[in-house]
């Protein structure tokens, strides 16, 4: 029987490929015992999570509909991006246990890559999430300090929820997973990962994003990952 080989981000993804505008405020994030949303850890921020939230998707918005080119979009996005996403946590979260299995080195090598891959996903559809607008529908506590803050993205063809998985960092929020429709992000990208890392080992992993984002340089599209429907975000309380 001929092997197939896996391909990042092929496959169904049925929430996340319909709902890449929760990608809009994601597009901007793309590219730390329980406690209250406030959160009581030492470097607990000083205001709720979901203020966070909105006065990003606010910058996000602003950026989307402005007159500015798409490359200057993107550099902007990546700037907000860079403040706001916890591009750590979320490496260790889609590695799980699998991140213990890479050297320093390995290590930021893949978080490198792994936010160009996002970039690659999700930076060059811009364009079809100006005319949205987010919704904020409320916050509840998590574990380890962690608050989630549940959305609605209106205005496009179809109306979506979008919850965001925040976790305190220096003193502010960091989004550290984005679940469109129940879908997890993290949990959408951990199952691929796994995959790979059981065939091919850490080195194989990184080559098959390095390959990916070479295909998306040279004008591919990448799908959006693969999910199984119901995805949860239990693997953000792995940390």
């Amino acid at each position: 029987m001929k092997a197939t080989a896996t391909r990042i981000g092929s496959g169904t993804g049925r929430a996340l490929r319909s709902a890449a505008a929760g990608a809009g405020l994601f597009a901007a994030a793309l590219l730390g015992l329980s406690a209250s949303a406030n959160g009581t850890t030492p470097d607990a921020p000083s205001t709720p999570a979901r203020d966070t939230v909105e006065a990003t998707s606010n910058r996000v918005l602003d950026v989307l509909n402005s007159g500015q080119t798409q490359e200057q979009k993107l550099k902007a996005l990546e700037k907000i991006g860079d403040e706001r996403f916890d591009l750590d946590t979320v490496s260790r979260l889609v590695l799980a246990k699998n991140w213990n299995r890479l050297d320093a080195s390995q290590q930021t090598e893949f978080r490198t890559e792994f936010r160009q891959l996002l970039l690659a996903t999700y930076g060059r559809r811009i364009d079809d999430y100006g005319q949205q607008k987010v919704q904020i529908l409320g916050e509840r506590p998590e574990p380890r300090g962690d608050a989630t803050v549940m959305t609605k993205v209106v205005g496009g063809k179809n109306d979506f929820r979008v919850d965001y998985r925040m976790r305190p960092k220096d003193g502010e929020w960091r989004f550290i997973d984005v679940v469109v429709e129940g879908v997890s992000l993290v949990s959408s990208y951990r199952s691929q990962f796994q995959e790979l890392m059981s065939k091919d080992g850490p080195d194989g992993l990184i080559a098959k994003i390095k390959e990916t984002n070479a295909r998306a340089a040279a004008g591919e599209e990448i799908p959006d990952p693969t999910a199984r429907p119901g995805a949860r975000t239990e693997s953000a309380e792995s940390l």
